[in-house]
């Protein structure tokens, strides 16, 4: 049984951190919250981490002087920055201390989990094969191509029915937190993204329809549950 990926996540933000955890969690990590810098250097002298993703600004320490105290006790962790900073100032000072990525915010989640994977792959040699495709019920999702296959019948998604759809697949049987949706795929869960999302979600129920074991239901106040009798086979690359 492959082990998960312990990671350090110290966010001041207590609803983005919860949310980045409960995405972490659903993508196969254990990812352990923090929400100030002080913290973050407790639990990490406390335990193991394959990686840290620290906050810039955070109370009490901030993460530019908890990555130097991370260093001082593991010079080898792999440390991702999350910071609304953008300046090269800055950008170069988390290099410095020895960073190994840097993103600012607002991000989508899904290039969170993709930085984490390629800076583990670099450094620890871990490999974590992506899906390729996705089957379900009747149809065939490739993911690469953005097709949606049903028997001989072929339909070419757009990027966001196929982002849309990826992550319903990842979260199949089980509930699409809505504002998961919005920050990963759009980034910004405003009003006009939010109905942009619900005009989505129709276009893959007719897309879905020709399998009526497959639906899309809305959960009142949470989000989307994507309903797959037979569960989800994934094909990885």
């Amino acid at each position: 049984m492959e082990t998960k990926q312990h990671i350090l996540l110290c966010e001041d933000d207590e609803s983005l951190g919860m949310l980045l955890r409960e995405y972490l969690q659903a993508k196969g990590y254990d990812a352990e919250l923090c929400l100030d810098g002080e913290a973050g250097y407790r639990a990490f002298m406390k335990s193991h981490y394959d990686m840290c993703v620290l906050d810039v600004m955070m109370p009490k320490k901030d993460g530019f002087t908890l990555a130097q105290e991370i260093r001082e006790v593991n010079s080898e962790v792999p440390i991702i920055f999350l910071t609304a900073k953008n300046l090269k100032e800055d950008i170069f000072e988390g290099f410095r201390i020895g960073a190994d990525d840097y993103l600012t915010k607002p991000f989508s989640m899904d290039e969170l989990v993709f930085r984490m994977e390629a800076v583990l792959r670099r450094v620890r040699g871990v490999k974590t094969p992506a899906p390729i495709q996705y089957i379900l019920g009747s149809f065939t999702f490739d993911i690469q191509r953005q097709i949606l296959s049903h028997g001989d019948e072929q339909v070419k998604l757009t990027t966001k029915e196929s982002e849309l759809l990826a992550l319903l697949c990842n979260h199949a049987n089980e509930v699409l937190l809505r504002e998961m949706a919005l920050k990963s795929i759009w980034i910004d869960d405003n009003y006009f993204n939010a109905r942009s999302m619900d005009v989505y979600i129709t276009k893959l129920r007719k897309h879905l329809k020709a399998d009526p074991s497959i639906e899309i239901n809305n959960v009142h106040g949470k989000g989307y549950k994507l309903i797959v009798p037979d569960g989800i086979q994934t094909v990885l690359e």
